[in-house]
């Protein structure tokens, strides 16, 4: 039988699709631009029938129903491993569930939470009936494929064609096919404050030609990514690769390889991955950290909300109230530390505002009640501020608080000290 033949077979419309899940199945769905939206708000209108579907993805870029009301709960329960904005601008509604792993375990992950059906946004069929998961989607569906007993794709003729391994599904090895064009979601480009500016600045010296990079999103990372045109030679394993790497890329500077675990940001951005220029596989080999460590004078750089002056990082949590989540910051950090030559950065702004105006130190001498810990101390190379570069690296405890309150803001810099000096992180 030809594989268009299956395929007509296992064409169902978007109702049927939605009504093949039952009451207490896991529903796997593949995060951003690879989720199948119309289909996942087809099942949300079916919610009164179901009890105890679990569902499972991260970083939703649509405002799904399911997240908005906590009539919901016990009917489609909602877990992600990547706090985004929706998550975040939903959380009091009750129905967002924060899964806490590293993305290089995302498989054991995925592993535990055992799906029963896949639910993947997918391209349309190559000459030979295979279907691609797309920029964001060769992340995660492939195991999720592997281990669900029902697959359901969503065929989406804006879904580019990837290139990669693990990328693809034949027409044969899924349950059930629906059909419904949307146009990607995008995740907009944050343009970098002056304060990013100036840490890039601080940064872009300490990337040499030849360099592997790692950098992620966000105003300082633009600012970082799009200021290295005159830079040579460099390559990319990174977990995501962003507009910055498609600008880099066209200008000639990124001419070595280019491998990442997905590609998210701008419709440029999609149709260039889609041109098969990015080796996408998944993020639980992507960032394996003896995969990282495989470059040499490999450069990670990463964000942070805080760090305590002994160099604890916290890159996901405001007190108890969740900001972000791991994500890859941790495989990034320990992969670079094994690569030959390489550097991790962990960069933030000396200061912030809090919710009533007082601004504050982002360098404390202890991390506040419910700040999480993402970056152990041991771990952490170089931490960056507009103030200058604190090198971290097998250096003692005082030495430590000595070069933090180094590029700490100059108007908390003698109170930090005399704390330092109180709790005996200094001696004098």
């Amino acid at each position: 039988m030809s594989w268009r033949s299956i395929y007509n077979e296992k064409l169902v419309s978007l109702e049927e699709a939605a009504l093949k899940v039952e009451s207490n199945d896991r529903v796997f769905f593949p995060p951003c631009s690879a989720a199948p939206i119309q289909l996942m708000e087809t099942l949300a209108d079916n919610y009164k029938n179901l009890e105890n579907v679990d569902l499972f993805s991260a970083l939703a870029l649509h405002p799904f129903k399911f997240l908005q009301s906590p009539e919901y709960i016990g009917h489609l329960n909602y877990s992600t491993v990547f706090y985004g904005p929706y998550e975040r601008a939903f959380y009091k509604a009750g129905n967002v569930n924060i899964k806490v792993a590293h993305l290089s375990e995302f498989d054991k992950c995925m592993v535990d939470f055992d799906p029963t059906v896949l639910m993947a946004d997918v391209s349309l069929p190559d000459e030979e009936g295979y279907m691609y998961f797309g920029p964001m989607g060769v992340s995660s569906a492939h195991i999720a494929a592997e281990i669900a007993d029902t697959v359901i794709v969503q065929v989406n003729a804006h879904q580019p064609k990837v290139a990669g391994t693990k990328h693809r599904i034949h027409v044969s090895d899924v349950t059930w096919i629906c059909e419904h064009d949307h146009v990607l979601p995008e995740l907009p480009s944050t343009q970098p404050s002056e304060v990013d500016q100036k840490i890039a600045d601080l940064l872009i010296p300490h990337i040499e030609d030849g360099s592997c990079l790692q950098i992620g999103i966000g105003g300082l990372s633009n600012a970082i990514g799009f200021g290295l045109e005159s830079k040579k030679d460099l390559s990319v394993h990174t977990e995501m690769f962003t507009d910055s790497m498609v600008y880099l890329a066209k200008k000639g500077v990124l001419s070595g390889k280019k491998v990442s675990g997905f590609g998210l940001g701008s419709k440029e951005l999609y149709e260039y991955v889609g041109e098969g220029h990015v080796e996408l596989s998944p993020i639980y080999e992507v960032n394996q950290p003896k995969a990282i460590a495989e470059n040499d004078n490999f450069i990670s750089i990463n964000a942070c909300l805080m760090t305590d002056l002994t160099g604890q990082v916290c890159s996901e949590s405001i007190g108890f109230d969740q900001y972000s989540t791991t994500g890859g910051q941790v495989d990034y950090v320990r992969g670079a530390s094994m690569s030959k030559g390489g550097k991790s950065f962990i960069c933030l702004a000396s200061t912030n505002t809090d919710k009533v105006g007082n601004v504050n130190s982002t360098i404390v001498t202890a991390l506040p009640k419910g700040q999480v810990v993402t970056t152990a101390r041991s771990d952490v190379m170089y931490i960056v501020t507009e103030y200058g570069i604190a090198n971290l690296q097998n250096k003692s405890i005082s030495e430590r608080v000595e070069a933090l309150l180094e590029i700490a803001h100059p108007d908390f810099r003698e109170k930090l000290r005399a704390e330092a000096v109180e709790v005996g992180l200094l001696v004098k």
